[in-house]
C-alpha cells in the first residue's frame, strides 16, 4: 500500500512539475481550447493526416469505472509511425527501448473542465538511451509535437 501511495505521489509531482515548467520535466503538457471530445477527435485526425497510425486508444475513465472508481475523462492514444519504429526494432542493440513503442498521447480533463494533452518530453530522453535511439526517438517525438500543434491550433 505504501508503495502505491509513493508511486501516485511521484506521478502527481512529475505532472505538477511538468505543467508548471512546460517542457523542463519528463512530460510536456499543452492546454487545449477545445472540449475533451473535440480534442480527442482533432488529435486522432491529426495523427492520420500526418501519416501516422492510431494503434488503439484507452478510455481510462471507463476502465476505472468498471473497477468502481470515478475519475475525470482520460484517453490515451497509442500511435505509431512504422518508419521510426523500424529503425529501432530492426537493431538488436536498440530493441531494448521497444517498451516505449508505440508513442502515447494522453488527453485528460481536470476537475475545472480544462483539457490538456500530455506526452513524453524528448529532451528528457537525451542521455538516457544510445545516441542512435535518441535521434530516432527525438525525430518521432518531434513529429508528435507537430501532430499536437496542428490539432490544437
Amino acid at each position: 500500500m505504501k508503495v502505491i501511495v509513493l508511486f501516485l505521489l511521484l506521478l502527481t509531482t512529475l505532472n505538477t512539475y511538468s505543467q508548471s515548467n512546460k517542457g523542463k520535466g519528463m512530460f510536456l503538457v499543452s492546454k487545449s481550447k477545445y472540449s475533451f471530445n473535440e480534442t480527442f477527435e482533432k488529435i486522432s485526425k491529426s495523427i492520420t493526416d500526418n501519416s501516422w497510425k492510431v494503434i488503439t486508444s484507452h478510455n481510462l475513465q471507463e476502465i476505472m469505472k468498471k473497477n468502481g472508481k470515478d475519475v475525470h475523462p482520460v484517453q490515451v492514444i497509442e500511435t505509431c509511425n512504422p518508419n521510426h519504429a523500424y529503425k529501432v526494432l530492426s537493431k538488436d542493440d536498440e530493441r531494448l527501448i521497444s517498451n516505449m513503442l508505440p508513442c502515447r498521447i494522453s488527453i485528460y480533463e481536470n476537475s475545472d473542465g480544462s483539457v490538456y494533452v500530455s506526452r513524453i518530453n524528448p529532451e528528457a530522453m537525451q542521455g538516457q538511451v544510445s545516441e542512435y535511439a535518441s535521434e530516432v526517438v527525438g525525430a518521432a517525438l518531434g513529429d508528435i509535437e507537430k501532430i499536437i500543434e496542428n490539432a490544437l491550433k
